[in-house]
């Protein structure tokens, strides 16, 4: 028998792992198994075995992180044949996950930056987060939508600075959304909007101007 259907891993918090394991052996084969922080093992796996069924029990399957693993999984074409189910630790609820998926970043388009006219940066242009390194995706007068591989959560104020040629711009911004990304041929990311709390407007449209994409 081939190993993917010989194999159904589950994920789950690793306080209901054992009741979602139960309820996971009517779907058949050896059960894989892996608690919440152990979301990266978990697709190394399944994206090895290529197993029958995926089982996320169904409060992980609500977090940013399980969202994130279980979009991963279905617009994957190598996972085409592998089903994904949300099932429940505690009761008989079990559904299989359609696979008619957003991207993640295009469906995130809430920054509430609107405001101000918003442009794309060149590829790989550099933002300081808290002294952590970062990437900018578009950037307007007064918001950002930008790439961490650091944490970050709706309403969390960050120190960021902007580098090129000409210097720094420093700022505070907040964010205003948040999500948890896994990338196909990448390693696990946030990407946040955020809105500019203090910034120069003239000093930001100038950095704007020197590193937009540039237009046709």
């Amino acid at each position: 028998m081939p190993d993917s259907l010989a194999c159904t891993v589950v994920i789950a918090k690793a306080d209901v792992l054992p009741a979602v394991e139960q309820r996971a052996a009517s779907f058949g084969g050896e059960i894989v198994s892996f608690n919440e922080t152990q979301a990266i093992a978990a697709l190394e796996t399944v994206m090895k075995r290529k197993p029958a069924v995926v089982a996320f029990e169904r409060m992980f399957a609500m977090t940013p992180r399980g969202a994130a693993l279980i979009n991963r999984i279905k617009v994957d074409p190598k996972l085409k044949e592998t089903e994904v189910r949300v099932v429940a630790h505690d009761s008989d609820y079990s559904r299989v996950s359609p696979r008619t998926v957003g991207t993640g970043s295009k469906a995130l388009d809430q920054t509430g930056t609107r405001r101000a006219p918003r442009f794309r940066m060149v590829e790989k242009t550099a933002i300081s987060i808290d002294g952590k390194a970062g990437i900018l995706i578009d950037l307007s007068t007064i918001g950002a939508q930008l790439v961490s591989q650091a944490g970050v959560k709706p309403n969390q104020e960050l120190k960021l600075v902007l580098t090129d040629v000409s210097g720094n711009v420093k700022f505070l911004g907040k964010v205003v959304w948040a999500s948890f990304e896994i990338p196909p041929n990448g390693t696990p990311r946030y990407r946040a909007g955020a809105e500019f709390v203090d910034a120069d407007a003239a000093a930001i449209d100038a950095f704007i101007q020197r590193n937009k994409v540039p237009t046709s």
